[in-house]
């Protein structure tokens, strides 16, 4: 992928996660403060944002999830205006870059595990951050195998990878949730 297309994927998915993780952050401070507000995204037992913020998993380092997201993204969004600006960021940069696009990738799948098969709810907001991290992490590590042969392989087949990718969760959740899914006729 050219590093223009990879800057502007960068500021779209950056800027996408990070209105996600600010209307989370905005929803879990509200949960905070009133323990009987629904919220906004809590559309019915399973599309259940409240279910998922009233875990434990919400909280997995100590504070609400989404303040990771408000940090990394802001660093995604920045990287990628700044690449769109022309600025030539050092190898050091998008090694960092990809160490927390893998961090963030990997945190997002135990994320959708606890989600679907332990807390038995699915966030539309949450939703959106793991595709975009994915998209994110995929990108980032596309553009970190450069030349190598490997690398020529998975960037002609990059969409198909990543819609394969996405279609395995949506099928997982479909699964898991089809007599819910069922009665919604």
């Amino acid at each position: 992928m050219p590093v223009r297309r990879l800057g502007w994927l960068l500021t779209v998915a950056g800027g996408l996660g990070l209105v996600a993780a600010f209307v989370l952050t905005v929803e879990k401070v509200r949960l905070l403060q009133d323990p009987a507000y629904r919220p906004t995204c809590s559309i019915n037992p399973i599309l259940s944002c409240g279910s998922i913020m009233a875990s434990d998993q919400a909280e997995v380092f100590g504070f609400p999830n989404p303040l990771l997201g408000l940090v990394g993204f802001t660093v995604v969004g920045t990287t990628g205006v700044a690449v769109l600006a022309g600025a030539v960021l050092p190898r050091w940069w998008w090694l960092g870059l990809q160490a927390g696009a893998t961090l963030g990738v990997a945190f997002v799948h135990w994320l959708f595990v606890q989600s679907v098969y332990r807390i038995g709810a699915l966030c539309p907001y949450c939703m959106g951050v793991w595709v975009v991290t994915i998209a994110i992490f995929w990108y980032v590590t596309l553009h970190n195998l450069g030349g190598r042969p490997i690398a020529g392989i998975l960037v002609r087949y990059h969409s198909t990878i990543l819609t394969g990718w996405l279609l395995v969760l949506v099928a997982l959740i479909g699964v898991k949730f089809w007599d819910f899914w069922r009665t919604l006729r």
